[in-house]
């Protein structure tokens, strides 16, 4: 009873995942990647999409001033116009990237003013409504997007900024407006002027999303800039199908967010609930969703995706939210999560497979004795050499071995139609011992040496068949394990009961040997046609 309890326990396994994980956690943390938890290293394992943000994920988290230049609409010269963008942005308390890239480009031309008067009220920068304000006596003065601070007179102006758009740079206009109600703005106001920005693109961008596109992860780019400025940046990123944009201002339903997230790649103009809905229309989808970000404005798409990344240099919550935190800022780290993802999964269901072997084996063992009313042949410490030679010294240092192919779906599934044949074959071969054993008044000791040889035969079969296809390090493991138990065998036969056996014995096992080999592949063949 207690070696067929014993039998039926994946002892090792636990210990064995744990131990892999950890070792993963401490390589990437080696190469500036913080997990909070070691399972997060699975999950962006088996992430098929990959959503990410343009600023600070595609390009540098720097951004830089490249122009400022009156609307030919207006009738401010460019003098004027400085004046009045450096009033504003000396009143306006907004300190994010952009007005710091602002401020830093008016204080090198010296435009900046230490201290403005008569301001009324001021609206800080938020990312759903994609504007900041600055209200004085009588008028008010708007920073944003385009289309959103001019409204419908964004038609009018469009041609003077297209141009910019297409080549990525990120346009924001000054206007003016006369409203004085402050609590609501009026929008469909007056172009003073734009300023134009630019992020350069990160230096790995393109061998990041050349490997995530040759490894079948989709990449969505969301965005609160320009849907127009967003694609050119992917597309000089190496992002496949960029050029397929659409303005999320667009999407009013969940039927249009399910209909365009497979249709679309990029999405501008994206407010932060909108993220969050994006990320579930695909989880809707069946795709299992990785999404990064940096910013407060990403936390609630962060925490509906499967696996969430941040940036180092974005705010506390969003490092706070995420499962693994880039502590460099650098995106071309993702290549080694998931490779190193795959390389856990992958080993850790291939030594799964060897455990799996000797518990369905003791399960259905254990069953058939006590149904046919036989003295179970196998003793614990006969159990404990097989599981050392066969399963737990081989299934560690294969746990160890460089794997970084695609991780197959249903794990479960995949480990006991592996382990089924093998455990079928164990069970066959046994059965055939105990009752040869009967016939030929064969002893107790001599059936149960018997086993254990026919155990470990079979059992460094799988093993060979799982770590197809074979290399040094693979035929090391192998020959090792094997001359491990021969030896064990010998040396030690009486801590793990191991007996003589007679010549009838030994030609009763090299003939079920010669039969399991045949067997095994039957047995493989056979399910393998079934479930296919």
């Amino acid at each position: 009873m207690v070696a067929a309890v014993i039998g039926m326990i994946p002892e090792g396994l636990y210990f064995l995942t744990t131990i892999a994980l950890t070792l993963s956690s401490v390589k990437l943390a080696r190469n500036q990647v913080l997990l909070h938890n070691m399972k997060s290293i699975e999950s962006l394992a088996r992430v098929d999409v990959l959503c990410v943000d343009k600023t600070g994920t595609i390009t540098e988290p720097r951004m830089s001033v490249e122009q400022v230049f009156v609307s030919p609409s207006s009738e401010m010269n460019e003098q004027k116009f400085m004046g009045v963008l450096s009033n504003y942005i000396s009143a306006n308390s907004d300190d994010n990237d952009t007005m710091k890239a602002i401020r830093e480009f008016m204080l090198a031309k010296g435009d900046l003013q230490n201290q403005i008067t008569g301001v009324k009220k001021i609206i800080p920068f938020s990312s759903k409504v994609k504007y900041s304000a600055v209200c004085f006596e009588n008028e008010s003065y708007l920073l944003g997007a385009p289309e959103i601070v001019l409204g419908k007179n964004y038609e009018k102006i469009s041609s003077e900024i297209n141009h910019l758009l297409k080549e990525g740079f990120r346009v924001l206009v000054l206007a003016r407006t006369e409203e004085k109600n402050y609590e609501q703005l009026n929008l469909g106001t007056q172009a003073l002027g734009y300023v134009v920005l630019a992020n350069p693109i990160r230096e790995n961008a393109r061998e990041t999303f050349n490997y995530f596109a040759q490894q079948g992860v989709n990449i969505k780019v969301i965005s609160g800039d320009n849907p127009q400025t967003v694609s050119a940046v992917a597309k000089r990123a190496g992002i496949m199908r960029a050029e397929h944009f659409i303005d999320a201002n667009l999407l009013k339903t969940e039927e249009d967010l399910d209909q365009a997230i497979e249709s679309y790649t990029v999405f501008g103009r994206v407010t932060p609930d909108q993220k969050r809905r994006l990320v579930q229309a695909l989880k809707r989808k069946g795709h299992t969703v990785a999404m990064t970000g940096d910013g407060v404005n990403d936390i609630l798409a962060m925490k509906s995706a499967d696996c969430s990344i941040a940036m180092a240099s974005g705010s506390d919550a969003a490092t706070q939210v995420a499962q693994v935190v880039l502590l460099d800022s650098d995106f071309g780290h993702m290549t080694q999560v998931v490779t190193e993802g795959r390389r856990v999964v992958n080993n850790v269901q291939r030594s799964a497979i060897l455990f799996l072997v000797k518990n369905l084996f003791s399960i259905i063992l254990a069953i058939i004795s006590a149904i046919f009313v036989f003295t179970y042949p196998l003793q614990a410490s006969q159990l404990s050499l097989i599981s050392l030679f066969t399963i737990g010294i081989p299934g560690f240092l294969l746990s160890l071995e460089e794997n970084d192919k695609r991780i197959e779906k249903d794990f479960i599934k995949n480990v006991i139609l592996k382990a089924l044949p093998a455990s079928l074959t164990e069970i066959t071969a046994v059965l055939g011992v105990v009752i040869a054993g009967a016939a030929f008044k064969l002893t107790a000791s001599e059936i149960s040496t018997s086993a254990v040889i026919l155990l470990a035969v079979v059992g460094f079969m799988i093993l060979t068949k799982i770590s197809a296809p074979l290399n040094r390090f693979k035929m090391g493991i192998i020959i090792f394990n094997i001359v491990g138990i021969i030896l064990s065998g010998f040396i030690f036969n009486s801590l793990f009961s191991i007996s003589k056996i007679s010549l009838d014995s030994f030609v009763l096992v090299a003939l079920l040997s010669l039969f399991s080999e045949s067997l095994f592949r039957n047995f493989d063949s056979l399910l393998k046609k079934y479930f296919k």
